[in-house]
């Protein structure tokens, strides 16, 4: 078989990245766009955290008032349900007593009368 001959590819030189000074002052001028949209994008995100912080905060607070008005909620429900079943037993015993009253004013009228007892004579 014939040998190949060996191809060498041609090496390139480098070349030289020389810019110009309007392509400099063009990427310069780049760089600082850059730099004011990274600010103003961080001075935006700073104002939006406050913006949350202050809404979490009053988010809290409503919360915590919530929370008040429904354990005051709460302990006047308590109070109401304890006074009506204080009320309610109240009236229970009453109306037991009332009972056992009427029931032995119906034993004692009953029982009352006249004790003498008559007894037809036979003739």
């Amino acid at each position: 078989m014939p040998q190949r001959k060996k191809t060498s590819t041609p090496s390139k030189q480098p070349e030289s990245s020389s810019m110009t000074y309007e392509e400099e002052e063009e990427m310069q001028h780049d760089i600082a766009k850059l730099r004011d949209q990274v600010q103003q994008v961080s001075l935006a995100q700073k104002g939006i955290k406050s913006k949350m912080d202050c809404l979490k905060k009053g988010v809290e607070a409503k919360m915590d008032d919530l929370k008040t008005e429904f354990k005051i909620d709460m302990d006047e429900l308590k109070k109401l349900i304890q006074e009506r079943v204080t009320n309610g037993e109240r009236v229970v015993k009453e109306t037991h007593d009332e009972n056992k009253i009427n029931v032995n004013h119906d034993s004692i009228d009953s029982n009352v009368g006249s004790k003498t007892h008559t007894f037809q004579k036979s003739i």
